[in-house]
């Protein structure tokens, strides 16, 4: 049986503009968009208000703190993914891709043990059940100064719906962590390090760095050409890290910490992904380039959430007004990213793709989502 569902009188947010319109869904796809404010018969006004494309979330950890909701704390995982998909539904994000870690370090007071493989399982099973509300993927973060980066990307292959690979170096003294009293203070809070234990582990890690590196990074870059995902990189800081990544065929950047690794991105032909906190907030909380800066400079291109998932609508809405054009805004949160993850089926409101969409309101400069759609059904 045909399903029908027509939105109008909504100001359509399109690929380079913005106008009143209808939009008429048809089984889950968009199979009309027209102009004007009429409303026809058995249609939903939606008096004005914005209507975009679902928001396509590429990085974010908020999955993790919901399985560690503090410290110890092992939350039942079901659970977990349940009140994530919710979560990231209320916000306007239709799809995810829902980041884990790789690579672990068994012992010592800065160990992490594995848990991706696991969650992926249960991310999956849930998922064909049809328990959740959006569109997920699984976004794996390597970790290269870790002990078992290799093995664990072996538990995955093609059929685990893995569409992004990023290839992390969370080694003290370069990248995120050049500057060592930032990783310091955050390790110590998190972990509640004394000075002793913090600067055996800093030894240990660049210890694993030496050890492991090279070879992890090839296990990655060979690990996302079996998935048949996109490698991106995380945390370039300088031009000649920019080189190396694209060398490994990379054509995304996750939060590049310069202004001279954006610049060397760009003639690269990477496109430069950095977080909505660091937008709406003025800067890094580890000292970074400020993501205002990069859009000020015309290289940015994505905004993750990052760890703050109704930040990602926010901060569209805050580069809008930047750029004084809210359509690009919105397409860094929507088109370009289905771009960078081959995702041609979704992104933009155009006749045939998938009707993911988000109702919402702007008042005060802060955005309020109204309803937000998966396929044409209402998902929050």
């Amino acid at each position: 049986m045909t399903q029908e569902l027509i939105l109008a009188n909504a100001t359509l947010i399109l690929a380079d503009e913005t106008r009143r319109g209808c939009v008429k869904i048809t089984d889950g796809l968009i199979s009309d968009i027209s102009d004007g404010t009429s409303v026809p018969a058995g249609a939903v006004d939606l008096d004005g208000d914005y209507l975009s494309p679902g928001l396509i979330e590429l990085h974010t950890d908020n999955l993790e703190r919901h399985i560690e909701p503090r410290p110890g704390v092992d939350w039942p995982h079901a659970a977990a993914i349940v009140a994530h998909d919710a979560e990231l539904a209320s916000t306007g994000i239709t799809t995810v891709f829902d980041a884990m870690r790789v690579g672990s370090i068994q012992r010592g007071k800065g160990r992490y043990l594995k848990y991706a493989r696991q969650l992926a399982t249960e991310m999956l099973d849930l998922r064909a059940k049809e328990m959740l509300k959006i569109s997920h993927f699984l976004h794996l973060r390597a970790e290269v100064c870790s002990e078992t980066l290799a093995e664990e990307l072996a538990e995955f292959g093609p059929d685990d719906r893995v569409g992004l690979v990023s290839l992390m170096d969370h080694t003290p003294g370069q990248r995120q962590f050049r500057d060592i009293s930032k990783l310091e203070h955050y390790v110590k809070s998190k972990r509640g390090m004394s000075d002793e234990d913090f600067i055996t582990h800093v030894a240990e890690l660049k210890q694993l760095r030496a050890r492991f590196g090279d070879l992890h990074e090839a296990a990655t870059v060979a690990a996302a050409a079996r998935f048949g995902a996109v490698l991106a990189s995380h945390d370039d800081t300088t031009a000649r890290q920019v080189e190396v990544s694209a060398g490994h065929g990379i054509r995304l950047a996750e939060f590049p910490t310069t202004v001279e690794a954006a610049r060397a991105c760009r003639a690269h032909g990477i496109a430069v992904m950095m977080g909505a906190p660091n937008l709406m907030r003025g800067g890094s909380h580890s000292g970074n380039v400020a993501a205002k800066d990069l859009a000020d400079l015309e290289l940015l291109d994505i905004v993750s959430s990052d760890y703050i998932p109704a930040a990602l609508l926010q901060a569209a809405v805050k580069l809008g007004e930047i750029w004084g054009d809210l359509a690009r805004g919105m397409a860094c949160v929507t088109a370009a990213p289905a771009r960078a993850v081959g995702l041609e089926d979704r992104g933009l409101l155009e006749v045939g793709l998938r009707a993911d969409l988000i109702r919402f309101r702007v008042g005060e400069g802060t955005p309020m989502p109204r309803a937000v759609f998966c396929r044409g059904q209402r998902a929050a």
